[in-house]
């Protein structure tokens, strides 16, 4: 068989994207993958967890009488029905990408991809084994579920993210250990079906390495909504205890004992690495994620990795402009690596949280001279009108030109008007254009001008 020019191995958003990408730059491409096109991101994580978040928010909002005019008796959930939607948007979306694959006449390769000597992928399904070659090997076998030492996960009583996707069961009471994204996001799905749920994290605030700002405010808002965010406490040990869970946790006071019906972790995440023959080529690891330069080039000449694997931010959209710049860097057609702190982060909850660049700390510790453009979502009509008045916009800049160094977003629709800022960020542009420019009203977008308008010192809605 003819070689190929580049052999992916993972086709989750970065792998499949990276694929793409190298078959428009005229390359022969494979991509090998041992469970389902899109990976964790599209099968097990970021398309299913914002089906089931949209399910909650619409019913949530329905049963609180948050819709004006809408009135009904004897809500109760299906939230058997809610999986299905799920399971069903990322089954669409499995198939979409089978689609792009053909279009793109890239060749998909079913089974276990592992290296097997520099430009050598060896693929193993059930039984039956054989051997790719290449030119380029690139790395996407992205992250798991990281469990905690001495952690039992048995989809019953104890969860991660991955069997919480396809569990059936609003529990009664629910422990989550980490209130990061996944953590806060599951905590938010399960309150609104019923469930009184407790976070506990171990960092001073929730949203660890966020606003700190913006983590109290949505402390605040889960508060309102019944839910416990348990700061400053650590999670020790587990038992069960008669039909839930026993956990002892650590907080500044000692010891003390949560029970639960059930218990979710989402504490982080770690990278595939293992029996990816990566000791066998000699490709280096810096602290369990592949180690890499900032052109995605391993230690090894010919072997790339991006995504989760390689570390960072683990965000799929980080991996996929990860997977366009690698394989241009392969072909020479890209020189810089890419501007990370143009990478928005998001939570999808409700209120969401968005960010790009720095918080307002991070640029007074970087020496920056700091203006904070600060709205509330009280200030936008189009937030008054449809009831969504919770939140604020942070747009933080430097004083003498107005060069926007980042912002923070917590409210409707966050997620969506987080990448105006980005883009303009992006284009190098300054408050002072951002201020210029039209919004269409009423819109939530007005926030961005009217933050943009304050770090001027010329509000003119607040």
């Amino acid at each position: 068989m003819e070689p190929y020019d580049l052999v992916v191995i993972g086709s989750g958003p970065g792998g499949y994207v990276a694929a793409i990408r190298g078959a428009q730059l005229g390359m022969k491409v494979a991509i090998v993958e041992e469970d389902r096109l899109g990976g964790v991101c599209l099968n097990w994580g970021c398309i299913p967890t914002k089906a089931i978040l949209n399910s909650a928010e619409q019913f949530d909002a329905i049963r609180s009488g948050h819709v004006p005019g809408i009135h009904v008796e004897g809500l109760e959930p299906d939230y058997g029905a809610v999986i299905d939607a799920s399971r069903k948007a990322a089954d669409r979306l499995n198939k979409g990408v089978g689609s792009l694959m053909k279009k793109n006449k890239i060749d998909v390769v079913m089974g276990r991809g592992r290296v097997a000597a520099v430009g050598k992928v060896a693929v193993t399904s059930g039984k039956e084994s054989h051997e790719l070659t290449t030119r380029n090997i690139l790395l996407a076998t992205g992250s798991t579920e990281l469990i905690l030492p001495g952690v039992d996960v048995d989809g019953e009583r104890v969860l991660t993210s991955r069997e919480a996707l396809e569990s059936r069961r609003v529990p009664g009471t629910l422990i989550v250990v980490g209130a990061g994204a996944v953590g806060l996001e599951f905590a938010y799905s399960y309150s609104a079906y019923g469930s009184s749920v407790t976070v506990i994290e171990m960092a001073e605030q929730a949203l660890p390495g966020f606003d700190a700002e913006v983590a109290k405010a949505l402390t605040q808002s889960f508060k309102k909504r019944g839910i416990k965010i348990l700061t400053k406490t650590a999670f020790r040990k587990l038992a069960h205890a008669d039909e839930g869970v026993a956990v002892t946790v650590e907080t500044s006071k000692g010891e003390e004992t949560l029970e639960a019906d059930q218990i979710l972790f989402g504490v982080g995440r770690r990278a595939l690495t293992a029996d990816l023959g990566l000791e066998t080529v000699g490709v280096a690891l810096d602290g369990g994620f592949v180690k890499t330069g900032p052109d995605f080039r391993t230690s090894v000449d010919g072997i790339w990795a991006i995504g989760d694997v390689r570390g960072g931010p683990l965000l799929a959209h980080k991996a996929s402009e990860e997977g366009v710049a690698a394989v241009e860097f392969m072909q020479n057609e890209r020189t810089t690596s890419l501007a990370y702190g143009l990478i928005p982060a998001c939570i999808y909850c409700q209120p969401q949280v968005a960010s790009v660049g720095m918080h307002e700390a991070q640029a007074r510790d970087a020496g920056y001279d700091v203006c904070v453009g600060k709205v509330p979502y009280l200030a936008s009509g189009k937030a008054v009108g449809t009831g969504h008045t919770e939140g604020f916009v942070k747009l933080i800049s430097e004083s003498k030109y107005g060069e926007i160094l980042g912002c923070q977003i917590i409210g409707a629709n966050a997620t969506e008007l987080i990448a105006e800022v980005g883009t303009a960020m992006a284009l190098e542009s300054t408050v002072h254009e951002i201020a210029e420019a039209s919004h269409a009203h009423p819109t939530l977008s007005e926030l961005i001008k009217d933050a943009a308008l304050a770090a001027l010192g010329r509000s003119i809605n607040f």
